[in-house]
């Protein structure tokens, strides 16, 4: 059995990978404009901002793959004789990867701050896109070594 189905053949991941994956996605998509509730729920992606919205669900995506693999991979070593190597911090940089898509409340954050803020400001509106771009490769890079700590601390064997 491969790491994947094995992490994800308990009803409890796939709740939790759920629930990551609509926590992250509505707020970021309200946030960028793409959701609105008034007067009634509609849903608008603007001619040209089709790479944001993608990468807006991308991302939550990949943060719904790679925080419950971790949670897994913490609750078996928390409950095994290993102790957690230094993939704990590889788990703290794939769950801080989540929130740098959260470029919008980083707007509204930084934009209190006067004209430090409007430049701040000026700044992530220019760089939004890389930003997300960033938080996806970190995300990936996590889930690679998510499946590596899972194969070596967990023995899980992949190759049945």
């Amino acid at each position: 059995m491969n790491t994947f189905s094995l992490v994800f053949s308990n009803p409890k991941y796939i709740l939790l990978g759920g629930i990551i994956f609509v926590g992250l996605l509505i707020p970021l998509l309200i946030l960028s404009e793409y959701l609105f509730f008034e007067p009634y729920v509609v849903g608008h992606i603007p001619k040209d901002t089709e790479l944001g919205f993608s990468l807006i669900v991308i991302l939550s995506g990949l943060a719904a793959l790679v925080l419950p693999m971790n949670v897994y991979r913490i609750n078996f070593l928390r409950h095994s004789k290993k102790k957690l190597g230094g993939g704990v911090f590889g788990s703290i940089v794939g769950a801080a990867a989540g929130a740098c898509g959260c470029g919008p409340v980083g707007f509204a954050i930084i934009s209190t701050f006067g004209s430090i803020g409007s430049v701040a400001s000026s700044f992530l509106i220019t760089y939004e896109i890389p930003i997300r771009m960033a938080a996806i490769c970190i995300l990936v890079l996590s889930y690679f070594t998510t499946i590596r700590s899972l194969k070596v601390e967990c023995k899980i064997n992949s190759d049945n």
